[in-house]
């Protein structure tokens, strides 16, 4: 199953690489090439990977490996400007990482090389992962011309249209100046940054020659990979592009009027699919940034034997996933709507994934099945129930929120409420094996 799940990793990019040539769109291996020898696209995700990477080292071959990089990455930049390019780091962490995979396979043996292997392959996984994700909002819209923006604009009713509350009090406070957008619009891009910052505090002991740890069983990388794995899929069943685009000036012609976020569009007795262009992602439901971001708050929580994590981090994983929902809203990337989706969609799959010396008792199971179907009957309400949603918003509203808070209750109660002491014995049993 591993070497069937590595060979499925190259496969897939290729795939996706034959679909973008065939489209005239940039694919996954043409955007990896220029991390190595041209442009990266992103300054801050290879450095995120070769951080992620390090846990897996000692310390003195973080501090080695970490000085290769940034050396690679300064004379690569310095290169690139004086030819007349752009002034852009990131060749030299994807560089390093790469080298840091191939000394530990070819020249380390034994607990180092496997925690070397393992770390590096995160941030790998890390890096592809945003190339993949590049490439499927290509997909969707090649998938339908049509959106349904218009029924899940009707549903935010039920919700009181935060997204146009929440831009109209970032555009027009004055108290607030330039810096608290520029911050939100920070976080809202950076939010693969939070996520290593987590992780790596999660795995910061596993290459300690003091006192190493075993691998945790369950950390935030494998939520968020199989978060990116099953969300982007619904986007081609529920297209929808968000406010900022289907009632503003973003969508190019497409809109239905420039609404957003002056004005609430009236109340479309008739809502039907509308017909969108051919290059703005369907990425809306569910809000990715929003079960991301949930998944950050959740493992800010607690380390990996059950106890508090320490303050700073808590603070930290707070703070990111409200600046998340704040920037969703107030940039009209999303509806209302949309993240309660993703909040839904992400305690249901770390309910799949957390504490697997578990097993799959009732409480899982039920657990499981609950989010599923709480979030299949979410998606089936913002289409079929949206005009009585928006024609009854309280009690629309107060049915949602309830059933959204009864499901995040029983999550809590599940894996975060005191553990019983026998639960609590064996998962130190475990964690010392």
């Amino acid at each position: 199953m591993t070497i069937a799940a590595v060979a499925a990793v190259p496969l897939l990019l290729i795939v996706l690489q034959i679909v973008a040539s065939y489209n005239h769109f940039e694919g996954p291996l043409h955007s990896i090439w220029e991390d190595y020898a041209g442009t990266p696209k992103s300054m801050s995700m290879p450095w995120a990977g070769l951080a992620l990477a390090l846990v897996g080292l000692s310390w003195r071959r973080r501090f080695t490996t970490l000085a290769v990089a940034v050396v690679l990455d300064a004379v690569i930049a310095g290169v690139r400007l004086l030819l007349g390019g752009p002034l852009t780091f990131g060749n030299g962490a994807v560089i390093t990482l790469t080298g840091l995979a191939l000394v530990a396979w070819l020249g380390w043996e034994g607990r180092d090389k496997r925690n070397a292997l393992h770390a590096a392959a995160l941030g790998a996984l890390l890096i592809l992962a945003t190339k993949v994700g590049d490439v499927w909002l290509h997909v969707t819209v090649m998938a339908g011309p049509k959106v349904l923006d218009r029924y899940v604009v009707l549903s935010d009713h039920a919700f009181g249209e935060p997204s146009w509350l929440v831009a109209r009090a970032l555009t027009s406070s004055a108290a607030l100046g330039p810096v608290v957008p520029a911050v939100l619009h920070w976080v809202y891009i950076e939010l693969p940054v939070a996520a290593m910052v987590i992780a790596v505090w999660q795995l910061r002991r596993v290459a300690s020659k003091r006192a190493p740890e075993p691998w945790p069983s369950h950390y935030l990388v494998r939520t968020f990979l199989v978060l990116g794995i099953v969300g982007p899929l619904i986007y081609v069943l529920f297209p929808v592009v968000g406010p900022m685009f289907a009632f503003a000036p973003g969508g190019h012609g497409f809109q239905i009027g420039n609404y957003w976020p002056r004005h609430v569009p009236p109340l479309d007795h008739a809502p039907a699919r509308m017909v969108f262009d051919t290059f703005t992602p369907r990425n809306c439901v569910p809000s990715m940034h929003a079960a991301w971001s949930t998944s950050i708050f959740l493992h800010s929580r607690r380390d990996n034997d059950g106890s508090p994590a320490p303050r700073w981090l808590r603070w930290g994983g707070a703070f990111w996933v409200l600046a998340t929902l704040v920037a969703t809203l107030g940039f009209g990337y999303h509806y209302c709507s949309d993240l309660i989706a993703g909040v839904v969609l992400c305690l249901t799959l770390e309910s799949v994934l957390r504490a697997p010396e578990r097993g799959w008792d009732g409480i899982r199971v039920a657990l499981v099945a609950t989010g599923a179907a709480l979030f299949s009957a979410l998606l089936l309400s913002f289409r079929f129930l949206a005009l009585w949603m928006a024609e009854h918003p309280v009690p629309a509203g107060i049915i949602v929120l309830a059933l959204v808070a009864a499901y995040a209750r029983a999550f809590y109660n599940t894996w975060f409420a005191r553990l019983p002491d026998a639960h609590a014995t064996e998962m130190k049993d475990v964690l010392a094996r």
